[in-house]
C-alpha cells in the first residue's frame, strides 16, 4: 500500500495530489464524500503500512483524526502534529496509539481486546486564580461490542448527526451497564497523591450530590480512601477508572488494582466528569459523542 500523510497544518506546502474518499470503505462510520489533500511521504519507512484519516472542521479549526502505530509515531514524528481522536472502526496493522499534541501523552487505541478509544482531552486546573496548569491528559474508552449490542436496535436507524444531538442516547450510555474506562496520564510533574485525593473529593463529591443527594459522604470516602499516601504518581503515571459489569468501579494505578466498589451512582458520577453536561474538556466530549454515535449504528 502506498503511504500518504495527511497534514493537519494547511501551511505545510502544496500537495502533490488531491483525492476523495467515499464511504463505506476506508473510513468506517463516515457517510458522504470527504475531500482530502494528500502529502506524499518522500522518505517513509516501509514498515508503515496503514494510516486512515479524516478531516473535520470544528469551530473553524482543522483537526486531524487517525490511527497511528507506535512505529509511525516514532518514524513520522507525529507528536508535532495536532493529533486528536481516532476514527471509530478504522483498521491498522499493529498496536496503535494516539498522541495528545500539547503534552505528548500517548494513548493506545485499544485497552484489552475490546475497549476502543473514543476521545482524548486535558484536565486543567486554575492555580491561585492566576493560571491554568495541565494536570493530566485522559482518554475515554468503551467496549465496542457492548455499545453495538445494547444500542443498535434502539438507535441503529438514526444517522450519526441525529445521535450526536440526542440527549437520551448519551444518558443511556452513562446510565447503562456498559464497560468503559477513563485512562488518566499524569503530565504535571509535581502532583501528589494527596492532591489527586482532594481533587476527586471535590469533583466526584459534587457529582454524587447532583445525582444522589447529600447523603453519600460514606461512598465518597470509600472511593477517595483508596488513594493512599504510599502511592507515588510521578509524571507519566497512569490511573484507570473502569466501569466493569454490574456497575463495579475498578481503579488501578500503573496497572495495579487499588480497589473496586460496586455502585451505579459512583460509576455515573465519574463518567459525568468527562462526558456529562459540564465536562472537563468540551472538545474531548464532542469527539466521544461522534465516535459513540458511529459505534452504535
Amino acid at each position: 500500500m502506498q503511504i500518504f500523510w495527511v497534514s493537519a497544518l494547511s501551511a505545510l506546502g502544496n500537495p502533490e495530489s488531491k483525492g476523495v474518499f467515499r464511504s463505506p470503505g476506508a473510513l468506517v462510520g463516515v457517510s458522504g464524500v470527504l475531500s482530502l489533500s494528500f502529502f506524499r511521504l518522500k522518505n517513509h519507512c516501509n514498515m508503515c503500512t496503514h494510516l486512515c484519516v479524516k478531516f473535520m472542521y470544528i469551530k473553524r479549526e482543522m483537526r486531524l483524526f487517525g490511527y497511528y502505530s507506535s512505529h509511525q509515531i516514532r518514524c513520522l514524528g507525529l507528536t508535532s502534529v495536532n493529533v486528536s481522536v481516532p476514527v471509530a472502526g478504522a483498521t491498522f496493522n499493529d498496536k496503535a496509539a494516539v498522541v495528545e499534541s500539547k503534552t505528548g501523552a500517548s494513548f493506545p487505541t485499544l485497552l484489552g481486546e475490546t475497549r476502543r478509544l473514543l476521545g482524548i482531552g486535558l484536565r486543567k486546573k486554575c492555580v491561585l486564580g492566576l493560571k491554568n496548569i495541565d494536570v493530566y491528559a485522559f482518554g475515554v474508552y468503551a467496549d465496542e461490542a457492548n455499545i453495538k449490542n445494547m444500542f443498535n436496535e434502539k438507535y441503529g436507524k438514526l444517522s450519526v448527526s441525529e445521535l450526536k444531538g440526542n440527549k437520551q442516547f448519551y444518558e443511556d450510555v452513562i446510565d447503562n451497564d456498559i464497560s468503559m474506562t477513563v485512562r488518566l496520564q499524569i503530565v504535571y510533574g509535581r502532583l501528589s497523591i494527596g492532591s489527586v485525593r482532594s481533587a476527586f473529593e471535590e469533583s466526584i463529591g459534587s457529582r454524587l450530590q447532583k445525582f444522589g443527594g447529600a447523603h453519600n459522604k460514606e461512598l465518597l470516602q470509600r472511593f477517595t480512601s483508596m488513594f493512599k499516601d504510599e502511592y507515588k504518581i510521578p509524571r507519566g503515571s497512569v490511573i484507570e477508572l473502569s466501569r466493569e459489569p454490574k456497575h463495579v468501579l475498578r481503579t488501578t494505578i500503573n496497572g495495579k488494582e487499588i480497589g473496586s466498589i460496586q455502585s451505579k451512582l459512583l460509576c455515573r458520577s465519574v463518567l459525568d466528569l468527562y462526558i456529562g453536561e459540564d465536562p472537563f474538556d468540551k472538545r474531548a466530549k464532542e469527539d466521544v459523542e461522534a465516535n459513540l454515535a458511529s459505534l452504535s449504528r
